[in-house]
């Protein structure tokens, strides 16, 4: 009985230690466009600040410079993921898609889980990126928890609402290279105060 309440005692403080990531005070509102659709869909995001300040601080100057306006989503697979945030997807290049970034690359912040929900950095593999560099755009959103993934990329950022409208574009038909082929747009991604949106964490 004794050994049993050390060990106890022991995983609650290792619980204490570990408190879970906090969201950071802003959020990032993103309206997609599917197709000839006139209405945008919603989705929204919250910011992992303490967790990864500086794939958080990259992705907020991206946001203000409005480099993500425009762009595609390049690849999805249904009820898995959905990734964009490629600018060579500005003009439809299928073919160059999910190669192209802002120039550099960021260090990595490699912390958190691929929970349900959780958006992470893309990166190139371990054989030419034994850092784990990540891509300095392009992100991808987790459909479902994908703990293959954990340890290899960084997180940064959670869905709070909308992943119905992710999940939705999962499952738009693609080519063989996972391309949509209905043009899935980022029609704009803007930076709110987390306490003026309807979610709250």
């Amino acid at each position: 009985m004794k050994n049993f309440l050390v060990l106890l005692l022991a995983a609650i403080s290792l619980t204490a230690s570990a408190p879970a990531a906090t969201l950071g005070p802003d959020v990032a509102v993103m309206e997609i466009r599917v197709g000839k659709e006139k209405q945008t869909r919603q989705v929204v995001i919250g910011l992992y600040d303490e967790s990864a300040p500086y794939t958080v601080e990259n992705f907020k100057n991206l946001i203000q410079k409005k480099f993500y306006n425009g762009l595609r989503f390049h690849r999805i697979f249904p009820g898995s993921f959905v990734q964009t945030g490629d600018p060579s997807s500005r003009w439809g290049q299928a073919e160059k898609t999910g190669t192209g970034g802002p120039g550099y690359t960021l260090p990595s912040e490699i912390k958190l889980k691929h929970d349900k929900g959780a958006i992470a950095m893309a990166r190139l593999p371990d054989k030419i990126n034994p850092a784990k560099n990540s891509n300095g755009s392009q992100f991808y959103v987790c459909l479902t928890p994908l703990p293959k993934l954990d340890g290899q990329y960084t997180v940064f950022a959670q869905v709070l609402e909308g992943l119905d409208v992710l999940e939705a574009i999962s499952k738009e038909p693609t080519n063989s290279n996972d391309f949509p082929l209905p043009k899935i747009v980022i029609k704009s991604i803007v930076l709110q105060p987390r306490d003026t949106t309807s979610t709250k964490r």
